[in-house]
């Protein structure tokens, strides 16, 4: 427990630069929100208050929008507002509104008529009772609904990070990637310690008198305004192009580490999704992103790869890997998912990726339609023999493979299928396959050496100068730390690449990451 207590610390002590901007752009991410909530969702309570006949209507409106999922309401933002903080604040503002507008509404309903009529009868207008009576009375309430509000914002900004806003999300995600739990817990705990702190510190505001609450409502907009203007923090560099990298590419050695060590590279970086990024760099909204070498947006978006000319991108050739004893137990497993191997080049794993990420055919087709081309199709058996769990992670190729798999394993045994799809990053992958939560997924050799393994940098130099020897390295090591087994390689090569648009690399003259770096730290 100490050693794991210390090796965190660690890591928190030697991430602390990053750690604290990402800190200080998830409170201004927050506090943003949050005010535009407090601005709309105040008024709109009062306004309830004094014309009810709305209030089902604007209430049913503000519950549906906190039940659409965050990463759903995202996405429906990012075409109407690009990546970045925008779409993250307007969704944590969309968040913020119900509980301050319901509260808002309780709390002056909830004044005792008899004080009003008081209130009246001393000569007050409308407009005097509900700013020296109203107001003040429900303060306490209106508090609570700003403090759930609060503690709601703080939680779902950690997914800012997936449209390149920032936050705690970043180490986050970053962990959960790559398989290592201090970085997780290096954006968790902050983040917890925010909801904690910021639910503490309103809690006690709830609890104080009137006159002093009119007090603190003075002061609390500038102060808001202050802690909001947080996210504003500075980038690391001010280069002349913007790099969009995935939360995993960030962290990695073969990576944006590998491209800060061997190449030099001084790129302004903002962390974005993958689901995201090519259609960022096609808008101009990023010049430079992480990506993969057969994704299928390539031609879509008419980027091109750069060189990895000084090579830290390894071979990320693609197998299932499957613990032993599952082997053993489904004899006519490991033969049937060999029936992949070899049948699937850099070539043919874009032009399916292209049908799903680009056209939006379904994975379920373009795997049945690529099987049936390459006579590997064969109808159900319907097999009652045991069920096969498949995994995969969340994007578009892992989808196809987990199908292909799936209709193999129908037509050719008399297994049944299960399929968890979409399982994240390579931690929570690998995870359930060691924990026996499904039975097998894909997975590339690149990242089972350098996410999962980690040996030291003079191995993953040795092992890295060959697909075959990087496939016999991991694939060893697994066996005797894992007892598990990768099958034989489906033949395709989906290693990182960094891209660029094509016309803009070709007016730059930039082709390889060398030249990239050599341009970017030009004066």
């Amino acid at each position: 427990m100490n050693e794991h207590t210390l090796n965190l610390w660690e890591f928190m002590v030697q991430q602390a630069d990053k750690l604290a901007v990402q800190t200080l752009q998830h409170i201004g991410l927050t506090f943003i929100a949050l005010i535009l909530a407090v601005l709309i969702g105040l008024p709109l309570g009062i306004f309830i208050t004094r014309k009810k006949q709305f209030s089902g209507a604007i209430l049913g409106v503000a519950s549906v929008l906190q039940t659409i999922p965050s990463i759903a309401l995202l996405g429906f933002l990012i075409p109407v507002l690009g990546i970045g903080p925008k779409p993250a604040i307007f969704a944590l503002f969309l968040y913020a509104l119900l509980p301050i507008i319901r509260n808002t509404f309780t709390g002056i309903t909830g004044v005792d008529p008899s004080v009003k009529e008081a209130a009246v009868a001393t000569g007050m207008n409308k407009w005097q009772i509900l700013f020296k009576v109203e107001l003040p009375l429900a303060m306490p309430v209106i508090f609570a609904g700003i403090r759930t509000a609060t503690v709601i914002t703080v939680g779902v900004a950690t997914l800012a990070s997936y449209i390149a806003a920032g936050g705690l999300g970043e180490f986050i995600f970053g962990g959960i990637s790559l398989n290592n739990t201090n970085m997780i817990l290096a954006g968790a705990i902050p983040a917890a310690l925010l909801a904690v702190i910021f639910n503490f510190l309103l809690s006690r505001l709830q609890k104080i008198n009137v006159a002093k609450i009119n007090s603190v409502t003075k002061v609390l907009p500038f102060l808001l305004l202050l802690l909001a203007s947080l996210y504003f923090a500075p980038s690391a560099y001010g280069s002349k192009l913007k790099a969009g990298f995935t939360p995993e590419f960030m962290g990695r050695s073969d990576g944006n580490l590998g491209l800060i060590e061997k190449y030099g590279l001084k790129i302004n970086t903002v962390v974005i999704n993958d689901a995201v990024m090519y259609k960022a760099a096609y808008e101009k909204q990023l010049d430079v992103i992480s990506g993969y070498s057969t994704d299928g947006r390539l031609a879509a978006f008419n980027l091109v790869i750069l060189q990895d000319d000084r090579h830290i991108f390894p071979p990320y050739y693609a197998a299932p890997i499957i613990k032993q004893a599952t082997l053993k137990k489904y004899p006519d497993l490991e033969n049937t998912l060999n029936l992949l191997s070899g049948k699937i080049n850099d070539s043919v794993m874009t032009r399916l990726n292209y049908l799903t990420d680009y056209l939006h055919q379904s994975p379920e087709q373009v795997a049945k339609d690529f099987l049936v081309a390459n006579h590997l199709y064969k109808p159900s058996r319907r097999g009652h023999e045991g069920t096969i769990i498949i995994g995969s992670k969340i994007f578009g190729e892992q989808y196809i493979l987990a199908n292909m798999y799936a209709l193999l394993i129908k037509g050719n045994t008399n297994y049944d299928v299960a399929t968890k799809t979409g399982l994240g990053g390579t931690k929570i992958c690998f995870e359930a396959l060691n924990n026996n939560q499904i039975d097998f997924y894909p997975e590339y050799t690149g990242t089972g050496l350098l996410a999962i393994l980690k040996p030291s940098v003079k191995t993953v130099v040795a092992v890295s100068v060959g697909k075959d020897i990087t496939y016999n390295y991991v694939n060893t090591e697994f066996e005797k730390k894992y007892d598990i087994k990768w099958l034989k390689p489906i033949g395709f090569n989906n290693a990182y690449a960094l891209m660029m648009r094509k016309n803009q690399a070709n007016s730059l003259h930039i082709k390889t990451i060398s030249e990239l770096s050599t341009y970017l730290n030009q004066k």
